[in-house]
């Protein structure tokens, strides 16, 4: 076991694409870490390339289907104990205020602001969701995926309507905006 392990999460509440959470361990300071949604993309980027050199982390994917098929609560407790089986930790802090059920396991409102540990996973869950993005924005380039990333703006929401669900969206995410033309 080896100090604190920070767990957050990216791609909670968009329309399409996976879940992706990060745990991580530090195992070397890392100047300018932040929460990832407080830093620019280069940033991130460069914070990223840097974390995978100097943490032991674990990341893990929730597709859409799994999504809709088990529902969120579900893959968020899943994320969780995976996390915790694969990264031998002193103690586990997650981003947030419910243990999804999972015992041995803090969780911090804000954490991702405040913990060296949660602002890495941020970084490297948001990171790891966004470049997967980006190519499933390649493989559907209806969507507009590389600039909302599948969160619902008024563009997707847009795009949606004209072209109906992608394989990538979540079936059971429904905006009040797409309720009575799709669902």
């Amino acid at each position: 076991m080896s100090g604190l392990c920070g767990i957050d999460e990216a791609g909670r509440g968009p329309l399409a694409g996976p879940l992706c959470f990060a745990g991580c361990i530090l195992t070397k300071e890392i100047k300018g870490l932040n929460d990832s949604k407080k830093l620019t993309e280069a940033k991130r980027e460069a914070l990223f390339d840097e974390l995978l050199k100097g943490s032991i982390y674990h990341i893990v994917w929730h597709s859409a289907k799994e999504i809709d098929e088990l529902g969120l609560s579900a893959c968020i407790k899943r994320s969780l104990l995976e996390i915790k089986k694969t990264l031998a930790a002193d103690s586990y802090i997650f981003d947030g205020n419910s243990r999804f059920g999972v015992d041995g396991l803090e969780t911090m409102v804000k954490a991702d602001t405040q913990i060296q540990e949660v602002m890495a996973a941020s970084i490297l869950a948001k990171v790891s969701r966004d470049r997967l993005m980006i190519e499933l924005d390649a493989q559907y380039p209806n969507y507009g995926f590389a600039s909302h990333k599948g969160y619902g703006t008024a563009a997707h929401i847009e795009a949606i309507q004209k072209y109906g669900l992608s394989e990538v969206h979540r079936e059971s995410f429904k905006p009040k905006k797409l309720q009575a033309s799709l669902f």
